[in-house]
Parts: structure tokens; sequence; C-alpha cells
């Protein structure tokens, strides 16, 4: 490695010219990369609520609906609105009072009950179908074009136009992320690095590797709004270890090479990339875990943020390096003394008092595991969005005014008898919390025929193979009694037709909820295991890696445990993917420390000073790393409006400093207690000349400044 790090020295002019050409087609493919702002869509494409929905497309060229309420107007001039409505691109049909009969008719002739659909006491509403997906932009711009159309009077509800307040905030928002991110690392190092410039280079090399990322993306395809709100984040907060990593081993081959830059620079980039190629391979390996998932959001967090990783390593040993050496004079210009605790005291109380510590975690392991097994999650996504936005002000309008929380739509074959619809409809609107079911028989009338109605309408509700029934749900999506109501309405519908379906935004959700809790238990498995496997191998040890783990899930469970304790509940997305994060992302502080652990004790020191010198020699770069973790996640987390992405940079802030104290504190207790069992069960824990012999020889005056 060490020539490749004289070529990267020889090359550094090019390497940099041609890294900034690369960010053109970078930026190309990041621009030309869809966004999905709909994350119900990562639902497994085979299961019946999936299916269901592509039906819809298919045979009634329907892909999603909105309720739009219109209030205070007169009947001739919501037709006119109507009209101009059902003229909009993308919108398939618009389902009102005239759709069934002449506004000439007086309202008083229509059934009580499909009177109520329609109207309450302040207005009238109206089902407006478009043609494409929830989440299609061709659906989202007809929800744009809507909300020009209709005055401060009209209220658009719906999951599609949920989706377009989504995009809408995240793509106003989402530049403001990086932005905070940036200024609040770049503050972090910049108070502990020893050069104000310094932190300038590592964000500039990183971004660098960032936008290579986000613009690799486009071969994907596209990429979910979450997936690109936290991508730039969450890279530079676990990438920024690798390029401090390469300044702390720069800095030390300098007083090894009496300041010559060149060759202390091609030898730090050898030092970096194997020490860099360890710790990536488990922060890759806690992304890799993502893709396991059945839900395939954490296929799409996964695959994109595990290229980052392996693209923030190859920025470091090659653009950065060439940085540095090019701006070595104003780096020289921008030193300072860094502003870093004292850590000689602070290895010394660990090392001394270490039962203190292991009786902390003790004590704290079990309010930790309890409070991270009950933690209230939200499965809810209108929860995940402010209360000021039109579409969440019209859903609560349509839940107080018509008394509606939840359509769904009901999927029968076009077979089965108008009796036995109608039979099937009243059992229903039995079932607790259903205000009403809305199909072709109830919207004709008893004994009249079907025929008599608009093409438009029979065509909207019934097809060759299938009718379609409207069922509206007092409860709300995600909720104990909406999920038991689903229930109930498919044990009816299979005693009419075995091959009916329920679909909608509460069945998916239903869904979802399955899906996602067999997930979570997969995850966590598959990460703790391949983690476990890849320490394994890293130390040939077999206590190591329950000891490194063991600590890491501590960490996590403390982190995770904290919401209920404070009464948060967290969206489901964040109680998914912030473990197997976490333990990616900051096993590495644990794996930093044992290094050194097990360098001082095969050199034949003993327990007490080797565990000491790995404190001293770690603590440090464990501290800058986790506080720039902070940095870049804390302030994305306390400025989105959006609790999906606030909920999971606050998590990941956190839980950078929860696994810092842990494995600052915690871990070397853990090596003082465990000391003899580690030794005798892995290799390279003492001095060859021992042969096995537990005898313990050094000082710790030759303990060095750096980690590296």
């Amino acid at each position: 490695m060490v020539q490749f790090g004289k070529k990267v020295v020889k090359f550094r002019v090019p390497i940099l010219v041609v890294s900034i050409l690369l960010l053109i087609p970078s930026v190309l493919g990041y621009v030309n990369t869809r966004v999905n702002y709909d994350v119900l869509t990562y639902l497994p494409k085979d299961i019946e609520t999936m299916k269901g929905q592509d039906i819809m497309v298919e045979d009634f060229g329907t892909g999603a609906f909105s309720m739009f309420i219109v209030d205070g107007m007169e009947n001739k001039d919501i037709v006119k609105l109507k009209k101009d409505i059902e003229e909009i691109d993308h919108v398939e049909n618009v389902l009102w009072y005239d759709s069934v009969m002449d506004i000439s008719v007086p309202e008083s002739m229509l059934p009580d009950e499909l009177y109520e659909v329609f109207n309450s006491d302040t207005g009238t509403m109206m089902a407006i179908f478009f043609d494409e997906g929830t989440s299609s932009d061709g659906t989202m711009d007809a929800i744009g074009e809507i909300r020009k159309l209709a005055g401060k009077q009209c209220f658009l509800s719906g999951m599609s136009a949920i989706v377009t307040d989504t995009k809408n905030l995240a793509e106003k928002e989402t530049p403001l992320y990086v932005l905070i991110a940036v200024v609040l690392a770049v503050l972090v190092l910049g108070i502990t690095m020893e050069s104000f410039f310094v932190p300038v280079l590592f964000l500039l090399s990183i971004g660098m590797a960032i936008l290579y990322n986000l613009g690799s993306n486009y071969f994907l395809g596209e990429i979910s709004y979450i997936t690109k709100a936290l991508a730039a984040v969450l890279q530079l907060g676990v990438t920024l270890d690798y390029s401090i990593f390469l300044m702390h081993s720069y800095e030390e081959q300098q007083v090894r090479f009496d300041g010559d830059k060149k060759r202390a620079m091609a030898h730090a980039i050898s030092h970096t990339f194997s020490s860099v190629v360890g710790s990536s391979v488990t922060t890759v390996a806690g992304f890799i875990a993502l893709c396991f998932m059945s839900f395939t959001l954490g296929l799409d967090i996964g695959v994109v943020m595990a290229k980052g990783v392996v693209f923030g390593v190859i920025a470091c040993v090659t653009v950065l390096p060439s940085m540095i050496l090019c701006c070595d004079k104003i780096i020289e210009k921008t030193k300072h003394k860094p502003l870093l605790p004292d850590i000689g005291r602070l290895s010394e109380k660990v090392t001394k008092r270490y039962l203190w510590y292991v009786a902390a975690f003790l004590i704290l392991l079990v309010p930790a595991v309890y409070g991270n097994n009950h933690t209230g999650v939200y499965y809810n996504l209108d929860e995940t969005l402010p209360k000021d936005l039109p579409s969440i002000i019209a859903n609560e309008k349509l839940k107080e005014d018509y008394e509606m929380n939840t359509t769904h739509i009901l999927l029968l074959d076009s077979s089965v008898p108008s009796s036995d619809v109608g039979r099937m409809l009243k059992e229903i609107e039995m079932v607790d919390g259903v205000k009403w079911a809305l199909g072709l028989d109830k919207l004709v009338g008893p004994g009249v025929p079907s025929d008599m109605l608009p093409e438009s309408i029979t065509g909207m509700l019934k097809s060759e193979k299938y009718q379609m029934v409207m069922v509206n749900s007092l409860y709300k999506v995600a909720s104990d009694e909406v999920n038991r109501q689903i229930d109930e309405i498919n044990d009816i519908m299979d005693e009419y037709d075995e091959r009916a379906m329920l679909v909608g935004e509460g069945p998916l959700t239903a869904d979802l909820i399955t899906i996602t809790d067999k997930d979570f238990k997969t995850v966590s498995v598959v990460s703790i295991g391949i983690i476990f496997i890849i320490i394994l191998f890293l130390f040939q040890s077999l206590s190591l890696p329950i000891i490194l783990v063991g600590v890491i899930e501590f960490a996590i469970f403390v982190n995770m445990g904290i919401p209920f304790y404070t009464g948060t509940t967290l969206p489901f997305v964040a109680s998914i993917v912030i473990g197997t994060i976490q333990l990616g992302s900051t096993v590495d502080y644990a794996i930093l420390m044992t290094t050194r652990y097990k360098r001082e004790r095969s050199q034949g020191r003993s327990k007490y000073d080797a565990v000491t010198i790995a404190h001293q020699a770690s603590a440090q770069s464990i501290m800058v790393s986790a506080f720039s973790f902070f940095a870049a996640t804390v302030g994305v987390g306390l400025f989105s409006n959006i609790d999906m992405i606030s909920s999971l940079c606050i998590l990941m802030a956190r839980g950078a400093v929860v696994s810092m104290v842990v494995v600052v504190l915690i871990l070397p207790s853990m090596f003082m207690v465990f000391d003899k069992v580690i030794v005798k069960t892995s290799r390279g824990f003492l001095p060859k000349e021992e042969k096995g012999s537990s005898k313990h020889k050094g000082s710790m005056k030759e303990c060095p400044n750096s980690s590296i």
C-alpha cells in the first residue's frame, strides 16, 4: 500500500482535476434521479393489498383517489368547478351528487344515506379519481393543478395530497439539511483539530464523495425521499472518521520522517487505508443488513449508504491527501492548539475504578432493555408532517365534518349478484366503526337498473372482472381499532367472494405493521451476526465479538429506551433502522480501542497498563469522531419539520454520544474484568516469547499521542 500512497502523492494534481471533472456527471445523475415520496410503495409486490392496487389501475384506470371538500359554494359553481377538475391531466373521474342525478332535482329526493355521504352542515364533498398511482408524478402534478383551481373554501385530502405535501416540504428543506450539517461539523472540527482550514478540506473531499454517491443513484432508477434527505448527512457523519484518521497519521509520519511531507503522506495513506478498511467493513455490513428487509425501503437506504461508505473510503485515500498537500501553506498558517480535554487523568480513573463502571452497566441494563422493548411506535404517515400543511388540515376537516378517517376500497368479482352485494354491504355497515359502504347498487337504489346511470359512473365502479365498493371508517389509519375492523370486513367479504380484496391506505398500513415487525427482528439478527463474524476474524477471538457487540448493543438499548421514559413515540422506520445504523457506525469506536489494547498486550504490558494506554491513545479520536457525528446530525434533527427525518437524526446524534460514553467508560472496564478470558480465547494478545505465559512487562511511559 505504500506504493499506492506514493502514486497518490506523485499524481495529486491530476487526481484533483479528475475528481472535479467527475462532479459533472454526478450532478447530472443526481438531478435526474427520481424521488419516491410514498413509503407504502416499498411493501412487497406479491401481497394482496399491493395486487389490489394494480387491479384498480388495470381494470378501473384508477391508481389513487382523494376526497375534495367544498364549503359555502352554490351548486351551479360546484358543477363548473367539477368540470374544470375533470379536464385536468391524470384526473380520471370525479364522483359527486350530479354524477347520479341532475342538480335541478331536489337533494331531498336522494336517499338519506346517500345524501349524508356527499354533504355536511357546511358544504359538500366529491371523490376525485386519478389514472396513475398515489405517488406518481402525474398524480402529484394533478394535485397541484386542483389546488390552483380551488379557493380557500376548498380542501383536498387523501394519501396523494399527503405525498404531494411531503414532496414540497422535503424539496424545500433537504438543501438546508446539508448546510446545517456542514456548518456544525466544521465548527466542531475547527475546535478539535490543529488547523481551522483542515476541516474545510475534510468537508470538500467528503462533499465530492457524497455527490458521486448521489449521482450514481441514477442507475437505481429512483430513491426514497428519506434516503435522499439522509444520505448526505449520514454519509458525512459515518465517513468523517476516515479523514480524521488520515490527518492524525499524517502528523505522526511527519515526525517519523523529519518533516518530509510527501513521504509522510505516502505512508499515512498506507496506514490509513489499512485502518479504514477494517472500520468501513463493519459500517458497510450494518447498511447491508438493511437489505434483508422485505419492506424494500431498507434495501433503498442500505444500498445507497453502503455505496456512500465505499466512495468515502476512496475519496479519503485519494482526493483528501491531494488536497492536503496542495494546500499545505494555508494549513500551516491556520494552525492552533486544539481545545480537547486532557485524557490522561480520565484514563487512569477508568482503569482504577473499573468496578464502578461495571456496576453502572449492570444497574442501567435492565431499564435500558425495558425501555427499548416498550418505546411507542406509530405507522400513520400523516403524523410525520406539520399540522399546518394543506393535506393535514383537509384530513382533519374530513374527520370533523364527514366523520371520515379512513376509506377502504373493496374489490369484488363483477359476477357477484346485486342481491348478495346488498346483503354484504349491510353486514359491513354493522361492523364497529364503519359509517357507510358505497357501491354501484347503493348509487342506483333498489329496483333501479344500473344501465340507467351514465357509463362514466358505471365504469368508475364496475369493470368486466371486478366491481368496486368504497367503505368509510371512523377509525384512524394504523390504530388497533381499524386493524380489527379490516379483519372483520375481510371475513365478511370471504363469505361472498373468496377472491375479494380490501385495499387502500388502511389495509396497506396494516400489512406494513405486520411486515416491518418481522423485518425488525430479521435486521437485528443479521446485523449482529455479520458484525460478530467480522470482529471474530478481525481479532481472531471468541470472546471479543461478544464483548464489543454487547457493549454497543447496550448503547443502542439506552438510546432507544430514552423515548419510552420521555413519552416520545417514534416513526416505525426509526425503530427498524437506527439500531443497525448505530451498531455499524459506532462499533468502530470499540474496534479502535480494542486494536490498541491488543497491541499493548502483545508487547508484554500488564493488563492495567495495556488498558490505560489503549484508553489514552484512542479516547480523544473517539470523542472527536462522536462529536462530529453528533454535530452533523443533531442540527438536522432539530430543524426538520418531517418527523420521519427529525427522529432518525436525533436518534443518530444521541446514539453517537451514548456509544462514545459507553466505549470510553464501560469497554475498558470490560477489558479489566475479562482480560484473562480474552487472552486465553484470542490470538496475538501475548508476546511470542512468552508462549502463553500471563507475565507481562512494560510501563505506560511509551504511550504515543495518536490512535493510529
